[in-house]
């Protein structure tokens, strides 16, 4: 296993090793700035070869407003990350399990979590507050491409090669090879 650190963080390498005990990392991913990889013991991180986690702003094209954040709470929680991807400052948040493929590319400051944190509790909404939520499973096929300042949420599926715009609330499946946008995130183009 090869990890690399950028811009001057080499002396936080062993540091580094224990922040990411247990979490399973694939040859050569690189790390540019410091994320936070936070996971219950019995919760699965797993990370593709040569895949990039940005934390760093510099030379990075627009504002990242935090690093990446790997966010497995729940005991039996998942997320796993394919090969070749490229993620900037994204928060991924599984309670249950987060997939994600190989070649995605994903944007700053976009939000995927697959749970709400609280149950609804309609028939008595006082106690909401002391509620969970389990979460739903997301997945985002190969080849995706997530534009900056998106919200991915519990239960969808991405479809490969499919591209969301910036800006954009994803809560419903997505066809393979479109182009959506919006909030809620609607149809541009199907290239299909």
């Amino acid at each position: 296993m090869m990890i690399k650190l950028y811009y001057g963080l080499t002396t936080l390498l062993s540091r580094f090793k224990c922040i990411v005990k247990g979490v399973k990392l694939g040859n050569g991913v690189l790390f540019k700035g410091l994320p936070s990889i936070i996971k219950k013991t019995s919760a699965i991180i797993e990370v593709g070869s040569n895949t990039l986690l940005n934390s760093s702003n510099y030379g990075y094209h627009i504002n990242m407003h935090s690093s990446c954040k790997l966010l497995a709470d729940r005991n039996d929680a998942k997320i796993s990350i394919g090969s070749n991807c490229r993620i900037h400052g994204t928060c991924i948040h599984a309670y249950n399990s987060i997939t994600i493929g190989n070649n995605v590319l994903i944007a700053a400051n976009t939000q995927i979590i697959d749970g709400n944190g609280h149950q609804l509790s309609f028939n008595n909404t006082a106690d909401r507050i002391h509620t969970t939520d389990m979460g739903k499973p997301i997945i985002i096929e190969d080849n995706v491409w997530i534009g900056a300042n998106c919200f991915i949420l519990g239960g969808v599926t991405i479809g490969e090669g499919a591209v969301i715009s910036a800006n954009s609330v994803v809560h419903k499946d997505i066809k393979r090879n479109t182009i959506v946008g919006g909030n809620p995130a609607k149809l541009i183009k199907d290239a299909n």
